[in-house]
Order: C-alpha cells, then sequence, then structure tokens
C-alpha cells in the first residue's frame, strides 16, 4: 500500500473507529501485554522475539518483491505454526494461566532498577560472598540479566524477599533447609532458594563440584552472572558466558558486577569483564585449576 493511498484510506479509518472497536482494540492489547509479560520473565522471550523477526522479514519481502511462492510458503507454514507455538510454549502457557488463577499477580508489572537501587544490590551481594568466603560457607548466587530465569525459580523456594547479606548468609548457613541449592536474584529481590540448575558438559576439572559445574552450565544456556563459593577453600569464581574466573577479590568481584550491571542498564547489551577473558579461559574451555575440592560438595 503506497503512502498516498493509506492518506487517502485513513479517514475512512477513523470513521470506523466506534466506542466498541476501540474497546475490542484495548482488550487485544491488554492480552497480548499480559502475555509477553508473562514470557518476559522466560528463555521462550528470545525464541518469540526470534520468531516474530523471521515472520516480519518473510512478509515484508514477499509483499515488497511481490515474491508469490515464498508469500504460499509462509500462507502454508502459518497453520502449522499455531499448532507448534503451544507445544513450544507449553511450561509458559501454563505459568500464565495458573498466574491468572492468582489476582494477587494481575497487576504484577515488571520495573526497572534506578542506579541507587544497583549499587545496593552489588554491594549487598559482594559482602555477603566475602564473609560466606571467610567463613568457608559454600554459595551459589545466580544474578538474572536481560534472559529470564523464571523456569528454574519455579523449581526452587519461592522468596521474593528483599536482597540483603544478612538474608544471603542465613539461606546459606550448613543445616538449614534451603543451604542446598542456587539462589537466584532478579532485580534488587532475592526471587528463590534451593533451586536446581543445569550442569555443563563442558570437560573440566574432577576437583571442581555440583556448585561450579551448576554455576558454568546455567552461564551456558542464558546470559545469568553466577557466583559461586567453595566449602573447601572459600575461593571465590565467577561464571560468565560458559567461563569460570577463579580466585576472585572482593575488589574484583564488586568491579565486575559494576561493569555488567551498568551496561545492562545503559546500553542493555551482555558485557564481559576484560579478566573474564584472560587466564578464566584457556583454548575455548573453562579453566579449573585444581584447588582440593570435593566433587560433591562443589
Amino acid at each position: 500500500m503506497t503512502p498516498l493511498l493509506i492518506a487517502f484510506e485513513l479517514p475512512w479509518i477513523f470513521t470506523r473507529l466506534t466506542p466498541l472497536a476501540l474497546l475490542d482494540i484495548f482488550v487485544v492489547a491488554v492480552i497480548f501485554f499480559w502475555l509477553l509479560t508473562v514470557a518476559r520473565g522466560t528463555r521462550a522471550m528470545p525464541l518469540l522475539r526470534g520468531i516474530a523477526i523471521l515472520l516480519g522479514v518473510i512478509a515484508i519481502l514477499s509483499s515488497t518483491l511481490n515474491l508469490t511462492a515464498l508469500r504460499r510458503l509462509l500462507e502454508i507454514a502459518f497453520p502449522a505454526l499455531v499448532i507448534a507455538v503451544p507445544v513450544i510454549f507449553q511450561p509458559e502457557l501454563r505459568r500464565a494461566l495458573e498466574q491468572l488463577g492468582q489476582t494477587r499477580n494481575w497487576l504484577n508489572l515488571p520495573f526497572s532498577s534506578t542506579e541507587e537501587e544497583i549499587g545496593k544490590t552489588i554491594d549487598e551481594i559482594s559482602r555477603a560472598v566475602v564473609q560466606l568466603s571467610r567463613q568457608r560457607i559454600g554459595a551459589l548466587i545466580v544474578i538474572e540479566r536481560e534472559t529470564g530465569l523464571q523456569d528454574y525459580a519455579d523449581r526452587g523456594v519461592p522468596e521474593d524477599a528483599i536482597l540483603t547479606r544478612q538474608t544471603l548468609i542465613q539461606i546459606f548457613t550448613p543445616n538449614t533447609p534451603l543451604h542446598d541449592g542456587a539462589v537466584i536474584v532478579r532485580q534488587n529481590r532475592i526471587l528463590a532458594a534451593a533451586c536446581v540448575l543445569p550442569l555443563t558438559d563442558a570437560p573440566i576439572s574432577g576437583t571442581l563440584g555440583t556448585r561450579h559445574r551448576a554455576a558454568v552450565g546455567i552461564s551456558e544456556v542464558s546470559d545469568a552472572i553466577a557466583i559461586v563459593v567453595s566449602e573447601e577453600t572459600g575461593q571465590i569464581s565467577m561464571a560468565l558466558g560458559g567461563r569460570l574466573q577463579r580466585d576472585l577479590t572482593h575488589d574484583r568481584l564488586k568491579g565486575a558486577l559494576r561493569a555488567l550491571l551498568r551496561v545492562d542498564r545503559e546500553v542493555g547489551r551482555p558485557h564481559r569483564p576484560s579478566f573474564l577473558n584472560g587466564r578464566g579461559d584457556r583454548n575455548g574451555k573453562t579453566e579449573a585449576a585444581a584447588d582440593g575440592e570435593r566433587p560433591a560438595a562443589d
């Protein structure tokens, strides 16, 4: 449709916008907004975005260049895609229906952290990690970024608590109900505890145990930041993008978190500190220098 034709059609379109039509548009917009809000907290969002981009490009090319075969292919594939979407997004659709039955979640809209909240989150996490390291208490803290981790949070124990170092230390204290598993952090809140994460299949040192393998595993399937405290040595490690950096100090950990989370807010794309491209990686594999840890514990 040419711009001139659109200009002629606009008055006719506005005359058809009755109050009932506006209500219809509003209801459809609310439904789509709710579905996107539900998908925003899961790994389905990048997949949904990719499908939308692919279909948009195909539709534009077929209509602009008058590609009959491509348009016909899109028409044939669309019914199959309608059937495939509920299968692909079955966990997300199930969670959406569950949330629909919980009235307290109807207005659970996404929010953005301020610079002050980000700084406080980084400070609370780094101070908790240092104290856990001094006491040699094993811990695994996962910070959600662009890729949602709601699927893994649903498998753990919901917390939805304000993030404080006291709360983190209490969770990981040995012989407490929530100490065995990962804590997932979303912005300035603890989303869930005792979460089970996927383990990496990458060949790493046998001295590394479940916590380190889970940290690398979650960083392979998402852009999350995973911080690990060794129970045996108190060593602090951080996994990002499938790579593990060992033996971090408080200042290096805090600096890395500031660089990562600040770029997330200002630029909106993943960023990796320079040291994760250094000795934390060897020939594309995760470095795993022996530190005497028990594989079953860490």
